[in-house]
């Protein structure tokens, strides 16, 4: 009998008895150990890579020697002469058993390997893609054993990698037999979930991509990341062409009422814009569109309606009727995209309710309030607002239509954020002289060098962040009365704040552009942050909690606000600011995990089934709540964390007076501003 010996796989822990000669991935794979290998044990991918551990192993109670295992072969000179072993490691399909060994499978080459994101509350996101690349050596056709072409590649998945009963569609049959001639019988297969093929190439191809897109009301962005590893090769952002037939939701589903085919047009639009958007992360990456084989989606309702080319009419409307909420799983050509390999699957996440879309189901996924012990607050910031709220035990959610308004749209400097917009602003209360920044330096307006380093860009206008910080500036300072009124007395103080018609402006920047905040401005924000702060509030009293324990700004323009200026105008509620937090583009990131963990996937469309869903639209505290977020930072709620912090200007009287509204009277004196 065959001597045995004992290998054990490091870090798993995972230990069995070989013959001599046994291949080390041969035993890996016996034992349920995660090493990656798309070639089948050829020596072609080079994924398998594995370190020997020397010396005694105590806790093991074995030796493990040099000697132990096989010396490198010519199929590993090869590929080292090719595409380079990293040092110190072997190919773990041509490294044989030998003797007692301990193995160690090193991240990169375990299959299910981590991807840390890098804000450093956010979990990591385990690389289990659902598109998988194998290498098959296919028997060629025999007259004394006839068989059709892709019988024998089942047959060579069953044998080769044990995959059984997969399905193949007409369009992936249609190439099969061109590319199993072109490889000489040698070819690479995707298959999806472990369940059906989607593509094949001659001969060995190991490039597997895939695309993590949030199709935004503003802005549609996307991701291309390797699927091997988890890396973003390339993202990029373009302005969601939709904007001409309406800048918000309402008005794109107004032109499609008034219009007949105008569901039609935008779905055109927004497709075109796609497919330009992944030619261009395409061409960043080098990477050849063939290669992109994925490609997961999220988006609100009525995008993710007009994506897929559905009449979003129903969610105009009482009762917002979503023609599917469930999860979708397409051919990229349903979806007419072009940039994309001719066979790539699409999945759409799940839309949870009529105004709560795709996007919040992304966001869920990145920030897992499902699993918090502390009631969270995460709100996604965009041209129409999408509200979570809730921890572990139950999680409601909500939608509320705050408008363009803190993107740039309707203010009257306002613009998307690019180099030159003005991002930051800080208001001395002396003499209402302000300094800002703009996007693409450093420097602020009052210090040296600043002239010369935006010469090139200059001022262009204002973008959300900024509009946001120079409100706070000017209500901290006075310009602007907690009822959101520009304070024409203050023009006795400075010159910056300017007649206007009957109204009075606050000039932020006197070049050109000019840059001033209107009392229109004002307004314009007032509303948006109103109907942001309303929802939040209409959650909190379904939950039945007076305080949220945390909060999350979502989104790319929450990533970039100020969240101290976000509380004094009252856009959230008041909550420990050590607490309050930006997430990004979280609705992204959820694609992007969707995308490399198919996991995820069946997770999201569990947990979307438990989150309560609020409709604002026929909820009658809704308007109660607007109304009275519409004072600076409210005109009833206490913020005594923000207060703790920051020396908010004193209440007028009337507000006290009014009934339910809090004694003022005990409030502190002002103090001053931290």
């Amino acid at each position: 009998m065959a001597e045995d010996f004992l290998v054990v796989f490091t870090p798993s822990g995972r230990r069995g008895r070989f013959v001599a000669g046994t291949p080390v991935l041969t035993a890996a794979r016996s034992l349920g150990v995660d090493i990656d290998s798309v070639c089948g044990g050829r020596g072609l991918c080079g994924r398998c890579q594995v370190r020997l551990g020397l010396g005694e192993f105590a806790k093991h109670g074995i030796v493990s020697r040099a000697e132990n295992l096989s010396e490198i072969n010519e199929v590993e000179l090869r590929y080292d002469r090719k595409r380079g072993v990293r040092p110190g490691q072997r190919l773990s399909c041509q490294a044989r058993v030998l003797g007692d060994l301990v193995i160690d499978v090193p991240p990169d080459s375990q299959v299910h390997k981590q991807v840390v994101r890098k804000r450093a509350e956010a979990r990591a996101i385990e690389i289990d893609p659902v598109i998988r690349l194998h290498y098959l050596e296919v028997d060629q056709p025999d007259m004394d054993n006839p068989s059709g072409d892709l019988e024998r590649v089942m047959k060579a998945l069953d044998e080769q990698w044990g995959l059984q009963g997969l399905e193949c569609d007409l369009r992936v049959l249609q190439i099969l037999q061109r590319v199993l001639r072109a490889g000489e019988w040698k070819i690479t297969v995707a298959v999806h979930r472990g369940q059906a093929l989607t593509t094949a190439w001659p001969g060995f191809h190991d490039k597997a991509y895939g695309l993590a897109v949030d199709v935004g009301s503003t802005t549609l962005a996307a991701h291309l990341c390797d699927l091997s590893s988890g890396a973003v090769m390339a993202s990029a952002g373009v302005m969601n062409p939709q904007i001409r037939f309406g800048e918000d939701l309402m008005s794109r589903v107004s032109y499609v009422m008034m219009n007949p085919g105008g569901d039609k047009e935008m779905t055109v639009a927004v497709r075109a814009a796609l497919d330009a958007l992944f030619k261009e992360v395409a061409a960043e990456a080098g990477v050849d569109k063939d290669d992109i084989l994925n490609a997961t989606f999220v988006g609100n309702p009525i995008m993710h309606h007009l994506l897929l080319g559905i009449d979003p009419t129903e969610l105009g409307g009482a009762p917002f009727a979503l023609a599917a909420n469930t999860s979708m799983t397409l051919w990229a050509s349903e979806l007419d995209l072009t940039e994309v390999n001719a066979n790539a699957r699409v999945y759409i996440l799940p839309c949870i309710a009529g105004h709560v879309g795709a996007d919040t189901a992304g966001v869920i996924l990145s920030e897992s309030p499902q699993l918090s012990e502390e009631i969270m607050l995460i709100v996604d910031v965009g041209t129409n607002a999408e509200i979570v709220l809730g921890n572990k035990d139950r999680l409601l959610a909500c939608s509320s239509p705050t408008g363009p308004a803190f993107e740039g749209a309707q203010i009257s400097g306002g613009q998307r954020a690019a180099p030159g917009a003005i991002e930051r602003v800080r208001i001395d209360p002396e003499t209402l002289e302000p300094r800002f920044r703009v996007i693409g330096c450093e420097l602020w307006s009052d210090e040296e060098g600043y002239a010369e380093a935006t010469a090139k860009t200059g001022v262009t206008g204002i973008c959300g962040s900024g509009i946001i910080d120079v409100m706070a500036e000017m209500f901290l300072a006075g310009v602007l009365a907690a009822d959101g009124t520009i304070d024409g007395a203050m023009a006795a103080k400075s010159p910056r704040v300017q007649a206007d018609g009957r109204t009075f402006s606050y000039l932020l920047y006197s070049g050109t552009p000019e840059v001033r905040i209107t009392q229109t401005d004002v307004r314009a924000i007032q509303l948006a942050k109103a109907a942001l702060y309303a929802g939040a509030r209409l959650l909190m009293d379904r939950l039945g909690i007076e305080s949220v324990q945390r909060i999350v700004l979502a989104g790319a323009f929450g990533s970039h606000i100020d969240v101290k200026n976000a509380m004094v105008l009252g856009m959230i509620p008041d909550c420990d600011l050590a607490k309050v937090g930006s997430a990004g583009n979280a609705a992204g990131t959820g694609a992007r995990i969707a995308l490399l963990n198919q996991q995820a996937r069946d997770e999201i469309e569990r947990i979307i089934k438990r989150v309560e869903k609020i409709e604002t639209a026929v909820e009658p505290r809704f308007q109660e709540h607007f109304v009275a977020a519409m004072g600076i930072p409210h005109s009833e709620a206490q913020f005594p964390n923000l207060a703790a912090v920051v020396a908010l200007p004193e209440r007028p009287a009337l507000a006290s007076a009014r009934p339910g509204a809090p004694n003022e009277t005990n409030r502190r004196r002002r103090k001053r501003r931290a």
